[in-house]
């Protein structure tokens, strides 16, 4: 108790700002007791050990996030704070009562300004403002969503102010993001506090997404059809979170192309043809669906995708158009459009904003300029989560000596106020003390068979400085857990099957073309890249061994004609495939092992940090063995581990291909007649079967011996042979997904060149008869997309 008193005695809150930890008099709050007990037991190095268990969790899963508009692949690594923010259920209670009165107050919104459009005719709403909007979607006007609602899924962001209440700070609406890392936040903070997380009542996330995943299921109207979450892709900055929801939740992440509209009805475009998809959960923002009625440039949607919504063939959650919603200026306007709709006003309100395009509001606004900051009135976001802000405390942005009230004259009806808000704190852990920083918490609510239900939890955004007042918050900070504690026993919760209920074995949803084509060419790229790193060890080997000139001029032109400058230790032909295999898998995130990934993003950033220092030479061959033991492990974990579907075949695929690809051009010049002396023990060498080949043969290599082993071996896995039964067998199992014309094809062309490795001999395997195999190989690609990947 001594040590509790001394680690909270040391905690100062901010003079006059409300704090989580510590109520207006000073004193602990209740709910944070048992959390600063057990930090106040731990060492310094107990701390330090129980925060890295967290942060090797979300390094472990591969975590990441992408700060709004970086359009590069790279992310940046998780800002985790592992202190948790903790309500008490009571306080989260009344909070939801709040947010779940605001949720039906936007759909009542919403749904009139697609419908009947009283609001704006009745002059609630300034008619300019809507039609403005590049959130309000004109070809959606008169469109009834078939489940009968705008809105399934619904964010607020949410602070609490000077007075200690709570106040919504933005409304999310479109395609709101957070829920996920909200989750992982959690399984996060579970690793540092395992103990204190099981014995403090702390209310589980995992029935808010069970209620949410059945409410989907329910909305389909055709049960062979399959729920989809929507996603722009993998350099989306929220893309993590949708392939880990994906899986959490066992849907199929989709992009636009997946996609395809024919005859009126949503399809997605399958190894097995077209399959029927009626219900999409958006990741994605509205304007950006249908280049047909929509935005014409867009790259991301499906063209059709509204006419389908249009016929009530499909059910977007939300729905198109919803963005409207979150437009900054709609927030001076709500309190009263509740009053009108339910006479009351808001349970929570949301932070005072005012439209300068009223004589009253601007005249307010110039008067207490001080006291707010001016934005553009469209503006969906918050200025704290990005947006531009012109003016704040009065001053203009960028400009010296600007005339404010001129310019707000000027530019009235384009500009929005809201009022300057500070925000209360919450203790984060800094240099082994707890020290105040400013939080906002963003909160969900999903609606089920039972209403609105509200995640007992959120995704806690904390600033990077004491500054408290909200603008401060685009300036970045940290992430954290939000804890809601209950004063009863809190029972776990789980999404797996309940053990009284029968056992049906599910079956595997068909595999989406795109998958499919990305987890071949993972496939191809990295056994390409272990090709290129054999055949750099060899000559950098050979270069430290005093090879024949003519050879390394051999292996040198072999390494040219791949695109690897073969002066460098490291080439960057090298680490340029190995990234065409990391972007691959990057597409595949929802269904691509984490461990698998964590193995891939490893070799790359070790290669990228090794490539700058390795010299040619030995050094470079020391660094090819090292990175070929790890692209072994690699190959080992993906092969052993994944689940023989269509997915593994395909990938499985790509490697046999590429294997037997490399395999063929690389015989046609080691094996040729006219090749170089010591061109034999090089293709043995980089086929990784020296030691076979001096086990079965007794002698010294030559052309006949390396043929045998290396084209003509059925029990080699590095042979020609071996790679095209491979082929032949996977094809075969492929073979009944098929429901379209294209598969013989690509299955003659297999067994046609399975044929020719069989029927030949190590005479007559010459250096033509390569060539031949190798060009039929390469036709196997564009069969292959014939046959199941377009």
């Amino acid at each position: 108790m001594e040590a509790e008193r001394r680690l909270f005695d040391r905690y100062a809150p901010l003079p006059g700002v409300p704090d989580e930890l510590a109520d207006s008099k000073g004193k602990m709050r209740a709910v944070w007791g048992p959390l600063i007990a057990h930090l106040s037991k731990l060492t310094p190095g107990e701390v330090e050990a129980a925060f890295a268990a967290g942060d090797q969790h979300l390094a472990d899963a591969g975590v990441f996030f992408r700060a709004y508009g970086d359009t590069s692949a790279a992310g940046r690594d998780w800002p985790f704070s592992p202190v948790p923010i903790l309500l008490p259920e009571t306080e989260w209670q009344e909070i939801a009562k709040g947010l779940i009165e605001r949720a039906d107050l936007l759909e009542a919104v919403v749904a009139d300004l697609y419908g009947e459009n009283r609001l704006v005719a009745e002059g609630h709403l300034p008619a300019a403002l809507i039609a403005q909007s590049p959130e309000w979607l004109r070809p959606m006007v008169g469109v009834k969503p078939r489940s009968g609602h705008f809105l399934h899924f619904v964010g607020f962001e949410i602070g609490r102010g000077p007075d200690g209440r709570w106040w919504v700070l933005s409304d999310r609406t479109d395609a709101p993001s957070g829920a996920g890392f909200a989750l992982e936040n959690r399984v996060a903070t579970t690793q540092v506090f395992p103990k204190l997380y099981e014995n403090s009542n702390v209310l589980r996330l995992a029935g808010f997404f069970g209620a949410f995943r059945d409410a989907l299921d329910r909305l389909r109207q055709d049960t062979a059809s399959r729920v989809g979450i929507l996603t722009p892709g993998a350099l989306t900055d929220t893309y993590y979170e949708q392939a880990y929801i994906a899986r959490y939740l066992g849907m199929a992440l989709l992009e636009g192309e997946d996609l395809v509209v024919e005859d009126g009805h949503l399809r997605l475009r399958t190894v097995q043809g077209l399959a029927p998809v009626d219900v999409l959960w958006r990741r994605m923002d509205g304007i950006w669906a249908d280049p047909l009625e929509l935005r014409e440039d867009s790259a991301l949607g499906t063209p059709g995708l509204m006419s389908a919504i249009r016929a009530g063939h499909v059910t977007m959650v939300n729905a198109l158009g919803v963005g409207v919603l979150e437009t900054q200026v709609l927030m001076a306007f709500l309190p009263a459009i509740a009053r009108k709709l339910t006479g009351k006003p808001l349970l929570l309100p949301n932070v005072a904003t005012w439209w300068c395009g009223g004589a009253r509001e601007l005249a307010h606004v110039r008067a207490q300029a001080a006291r707010m900051m001016i934005a553009p009135a469209l503006a969906t976001r918050m200025p704290f989560e990005g947006s531009t802000v012109h003016a704040v405390a009065g001053k203009l942005q960028g400009v010296e000596d600007g005339d404010l009230h001129g310019w707000l004259t000027e530019n009235a009806q384009g500009l929005v106020a809201k009022e300057l808000v500070t925000l209360s704190t919450t203790p984060v852990y800094h240099q082994g003390e707890l020290t105040p920083r400013p939080m906002t918490i963003r909160m969900f609510l999903a609606r089920t068979a039972d209403g609105w239900q509200v995640m007992p939890g959120g995704f806690g955004r904390i600033g990077a400085s004491t500054d408290t007042a909200a603008i401060s918050m685009r300036n970045g900070g940290a992430v954290a857990d939000v804890w809601v504690v209950s004063d009863r026993k809190v029972e776990p919760v789980s999404l797996l099957t309940p053990p009284h209920a029968p056992f049906v074995r599910a079956v595997p949803g068909p595999l989406p073309s795109r998958a499919a084509d990305n987890l071949f060419w993972l496939g191809r790229y990295v056994e390409r890249t272990e090709g290129f790193a054999r055949l750099v060890r060899a000559y950098n080997s050979r270069r430290s061994e005093a090879a024949t000139e003519l050879l390394l001029d051999s292996i040198r032109a072999r390494l040219k004609a791949y695109g690897i400058d073969p002066a460098q230790g490291v080439p960057k032909g090298l680490l340029r495939t190995l990234a065409a295999a990391v972007g691959s898998a990057s597409q595949i995130r929802d269904r691509f092992s984490v461990d698998g990934w964590a193995a891939l993003k490893d070799m790359e950033k070790s290669m990228t940090r090794i490539a700058r220092t390795a010299q040619p030479g030995n050094d470079a061959a020391q660094v090819m063995g090292v990175f070929l033991r790890k692209i072994a492990g690699f190959s080992g974990l993906v092969h052993e581990n994944m689940f023989r579907a269509a997915g593994w075949q395909f990938l499985t695929i790509g490697r046999s291909l590429e294997r037997a690809s490399m395999m063929t051009d690389l015989l046609a010049a080691l094996a040729d007649p006219a090749a170089p002396q010591g061109g034999l023990d090089l293709a043995i060498e980089i086929g990784d079967s020296t030691m076979v080949h001096r086990q079965r043969y007794a002698v010294v290599s030559s052309r006949e011996t390396v043929i045998d082993l290396l084209a003509l071996d059925e029990m080699n896995p590095r042979s020609v042979r071996f790679q095209l039964d491979g082929l032949r067998a996977r094809l075969n199992d492929l073979a009944h997904l098929r429901s379209h014309d294209g598969g013989p094809r690509v299955e003659t062309l297999v067994h046609d060149l399975q044929a020719a490795m069989i029927g030949h001999s190590v005479h007559s395997l010459d250096t033509k008869a390569l060539k031949a195999i190798h060009a039929g190989l390469l036709d196997l690609s564009p069969a292959l997309g014939d046959a199941y990947l377009h």
